[in-house]
């Protein structure tokens, strides 16, 4: 079972499983102050795992939470609320804190949709060069989650991320050797980042031989940008 129609939600319509419920709804903004908006995703949340009592629960949370700039923010408490609630109330579940998806599709203002629209438009692009994040093919999401329940990990917390951080500058980077394309930068030293550990996952991306970052990039500007 599937609950929600965004990015991470579509990766499983073709693998959907009958003693699964694959929980991709609910606020994704991460400045969303909305007591409304929250409220909404518990009372789905209650309702679906009243409606499937037995079945895994598989819940999206969000990487943001180890975000110090995000701490006590309306949406980092509402994540952790949400995370607590699903531990307290399945007797199987997965919460997967997952960074930076990239794939089809997905919010317009994701960071990669951004950029490749900026660049596509020849705007401009407002560089914080002390700003970092973790980027992470959505299919190799879909991939780490089936892998995490062949092998029965389960009710546990577990970081879906790349292994390694992308400063936004050296995203830009590569997208310019990407394309052989020179973009219109304006540098501003400022920006933050926060490190993921990645414990439960790291092997899949050894094991897949994708661990260099720039090749990582490069196979998902080719996938979905290309």
């Amino acid at each position: 079972m599937i609950v929600g129609r965004g990015l991470l939600a579509s990766l499983f319509i073709e693998n959907d499983r009958n003693d699964t419920v694959f929980f991709a709804s609910g606020v994704s903004n991460s400045l969303e102050t909305s007591s409304e908006e929250f409220l909404r995703e518990e009372n789905l949340i209650k309702k679906t795992i009243s409606e499937n009592p037995g079945q895994l629960f598989v819940y999206f949370s969000t990487c943001s939470v180890y975000d110090s700039s995000k701490t006590g923010s309306d949406y980092v408490l509402h994540k952790l609320k949400m995370e607590q609630l699903i531990k307290n109330s399945c007797e199987k579940y997965l919460i997967l804190r997952v960074s930076n998806a990239v794939g089809n599709g997905g919010n317009p203002n994701l960071l990669m949709n951004y950029l490749i629209r900026s660049i596509n438009n020849n705007e401009t692009i407002n560089v914080h060069t002390k700003a970092t994040r973790n980027l992470v093919d959505a299919e190799d999401i879909k991939n780490i989650t089936f892998q995490l329940i062949e092998k029965s990990d389960l009710n546990k917390i577990i970081n879906v991320a790349y292994i390694q951080n992308y400063r936004i500058i050296e995203i830009l980077e590569i997208i310019e050797r990407f394309y052989d394309k020179k973009l219109n930068m304006n540098l501003i030293k400022s920006g933050s980042g926060y490190d993921i550990n990645v414990p439960d996952v790291e092997n899949y991306f050894q094991e897949n031989g994708l661990t260099d970052k720039e090749s990582y990039l490069c196979r998902i500007l080719e996938k979905y940008y290309s």
